[in-house]
């Protein structure tokens, strides 16, 4: 290959353009679209296929007509000029018949998803409230009488309908596995509804630009067998038990400081602005999902958010680092 390759640089540049090319064609990764978990995202992916499949099948036509043409009226030595040709009926009405059957055939199966998908919901769908603020996602469950923030909880197996509403400006909630994106707008009511079918974590992302941290608006989607929503539920319900020890210092910080004005904590606090924080313990990962949720990544967050997350509506608390500990050891044990 060495031999091959050497003095032409051209095929130097087209490998070393390969390598990194083919490093970005994972198929199984968080944020994938082709590997579907819900009936949405299934229905979207054959919708994909339909398309896929059709331009598969226009490009091979174009090249094959394109090959004959090249080889069968090549022009050689000396030849004359062959005879021209002013319009044809034919063809006229081929390439004009020809695209408009590829659109009804694309269009059919679209048109019947987007009707499926914006059906009712089933009378025994859960009903979740998402509220997109910046930069970080609500989730509120009225019939269970649970808020949670970034992290939205479902059973799997159980139809879903998530009601979009948008506090500030437009954001755009989409998890690629569990469908398409939906967008969240001030003072409108969008909807989306689905069934997940596989267990397991699902990552999210807010897909329209919403400011300064708009790449930093992430969510995780949790589906859970249905014994453990249940028991996830039951958790959330629950009232944190009294801290004692390095905990019970950072509550009293916690009670003492600006936290108490925009998070709630059953029993503590019932601030409104952030996210309630009664259950953040029991967290995968912190900040709208930018870090994992540790004791360390907990402790500089409540001391410099705006370190972490650029734009960041929380102010610095000006706690010490010993302060911050005491504050991320009371969270943390908040389960």
């Amino acid at each position: 290959m060495n031999r091959w390759t050497s003095g032409r640089p051209s095929v130097r540049a087209a490998l070393a353009a390969l390598v990194p090319t083919l490093g970005g064609c994972a198929w199984d990764t968080p944020m994938t679209t082709v590997i579907p978990r819900s009936d949405f995202a299934r229905e979207i992916v054959h919708v994909y296929a339909i398309i896929t499949w059709a331009a598969a099948g226009i490009a091979l036509l174009v090249f094959a007509v394109l090959a004959v043409v090249l080889v069968r009226f090549r022009a050689g030595p000396g030849a004359p000029l062959p005879a021209q040709t002013r319009g044809h009926t034919l063809l006229e009405l081929g390439w004009t018949i020809a695209p408009a059957l590829v659109l009804l055939v694309i269009s059919i199966p679209t048109l019947q998803v987007i009707f499926r998908t914006q059906a009712a919901p089933p009378a025994q769908a859960l009903e979740v409230t998402v509220l997109g603020h910046q930069w970080w996602w609500e989730f509120r469950y009225p019939t269970l009488g649970i808020a949670t923030a970034n992290e939205l909880h479902l059973p799997a197996g159980r139809p879903a309908v998530l009601r979009l509403e948008g506090p500030d400006v437009i954001h755009s909630f989409w998890v690629p596995q569990l469908g398409g994106k939906r967008d969240v707008v001030p003072g409108r009511s969008n909807q989306l509804t689905f069934t997940p079918q596989v267990a397991g974590e699902y990552w999210g992302q807010c897909a329209e630009f919403c400011g300064v941290s708009h790449a930093n608006m992430r969510m995780r989607v949790i589906v859970d067998a249905p014994a453990a929503f249940e028991g996830w539920v039951a958790a959330q319900r629950a009232t944190p038990p009294e801290p004692s020890g390095r905990a019970a210092e950072g509550k009293a910080l916690f009670a003492s400081r600006a936290c108490v004005g925009c998070h709630t904590i059953r029993g503590i606090s019932a601030g409104v602005l952030g996210p309630d924080l009664t259950t953040f313990g029991s967290r995968r990962t912190l900040a709208a999902g930018m870090v994992p949720n540790t004791p360390a990544n907990v402790a500089a967050w409540v001391q410099n958010p705006g370190a972490l997350k650029p734009g960041v509506k929380m102010p610095a608390l000006g706690l010490t680092d010993d302060q911050a500990r005491a504050v991320a050891t009371y969270l943390e044990s908040l389960q």
